[in-house]
């Protein structure tokens, strides 16, 4: 349940890495849209950070490098 949870985060990061894209080449120089656009995407990031360091601390994600 995790995984798929920060698989769905990543996901919607790149979605609104593309809509940010999106924004700045379509709109004038007076639209906010960007800017909210790239915000979300660092809320998502945050969050898909916080999810992973969750994950470890609570044993439902392990790594099994070798080092």
């Amino acid at each position: 349940m995790l995984k798929a949870a920060i698989v769905l985060m990543l996901i919607a990061t790149v979605a609104s890495l593309f809509s940010g894209l999106f924004f700045l080449v379509k709109d004038d120089s007076r639209s906010h849209r960007l800017v909210i656009a790239l915000s979300i995407r660092v809320g998502l990031a945050a969050l898909t950070v916080g999810l992973i360091a969750w994950g470890f601390f609570s044993g439902q994600l392990v790594s099994h490098a070798p080092w």
